[in-house]
């Protein structure tokens, strides 16, 4: 199967400063991984574009943009106590959010099968008008946005196993009754949303801390794979968040490699029912550099079909 690498070493360049656990040594594991396995010289790279304010506006108020990028004419500062920003992160938050737009453009034109962006700042926390947790522009609902507006699309569906609940993907989204969004993610965390009841086009499945494999894969056979397969999307995006793992501090999740591997077989399986293979995939979390590295790699092999 043919699967899209997205990345831009401008995503390197968002200055997070020291120990903030989202910092740009999450993509060089990540690339380090991928070359060290060989996959990185079959997958085929592209250097993310920036996103145009048309694309960005679909998803965020101007307002919002805005303020991102006002934040390239100053020094390190915090929008949030979580989201750190500096002079080159508007700019890479602008390679992140077209990474995602550039992925729908080559699975839409058939040049490939599936995409997936390596790129930072993550994307689903950030709302149509406001940055959070970490994320400055949402870079997957960007994507769904763009593939709504310019191709003839009418389902579409975003899938979310981030450890932290996808709120600005709900937010954007929420009464979009073309956008399918099925989450599951620890409860009570970060980012404390109220949960919201399910809805034709929300699929919401909080776990407790503590749930691993079994509570996991239960969620995802039991309540996303029934509405998935309901909906038929004609596309699917990923949030691909690795920071339920057992091993990140970040979350007290007991999820494990295999569970990545699984995850991405049945998303794959619903692409193949009603979307021609087409699925778009974005990094969000994942704060163990290790476990980080290794799931990517294996949630990649899926999308090309090498298990």
């Amino acid at each position: 199967m043919r699967t899209a690498y997205i990345s831009h070493d401008a995503c390197l360049d968002h200055d997070t400063g020291d120990d903030h656990p989202e910092c740009r040594q999450r993509l060089t594991a990540i690339e380090d991984r991928l070359i060290e396995s060989g996959l990185r010289d079959v997958l085929v790279g592209f250097e993310a574009p920036d996103a145009t304010r048309t694309q960005l506006q679909r998803a965020h108020t101007e307002t919002h943009i805005r303020r991102i990028e006002e934040t390239a004419h100053g020094g390190r500062m915090r929008l949030d106590p979580d989201t750190v920003v500096g002079p080159d992160s508007a700019a890479a938050a602008r390679r992140a959010a077209g990474a995602a737009v550039q992925a729908v453009d080559l699975v839409m034109g058939g040049s490939f099968e599936s995409a997936f962006c390596g790129v930072r700042p993550p994307g689903h926390h950030a709302e149509r008008g406001r940055a959070m947790g970490f994320c400055l522009y949402n870079n997957v609902a960007v994507g769904a946005a763009h593939v709504l507006a310019e191709y003839d699309v009418e389902r579409v569906a975003i899938v979310d196993f981030d450890v932290h609940h996808g709120n600005g993907t709900e937010d954007i989204f929420r009464d979009d009754g073309r956008v399918l969004f099925c989450s599951t993610f620890q409860h009570p965390f970060y980012p404390f949303t109220p949960l919201l009841p399910d809805s034709p086009n929300r699929v919401s499945v909080p776990l407790a801390a503590g749930s691993g494999s079994d509570e996991f894969r239960s969620a995802v056979s039991e309540q996303w794979l029934p509405a998935l397969e309901a909906w038929k999307p004609e596309i699917l995006f990923v949030s691909a968040g690795f920071d339920a793992h057992v091993a990140d501090e970040m979350s007290h999740m007991h999820l494990v490699d295999d569970d990545y591997r699984w995850v991405t077989e049945q998303i794959v399986e619903v692409a193949a029912a009603s979307a021609s293979n087409r699925i778009v995939s974005a990094l969000e979390g994942g704060y163990e550099l290790h476990s980080l590295a290794r799931c990517t790699e294996l949630h990649l092999r899926v999308l090309m079909g090498l298990h």
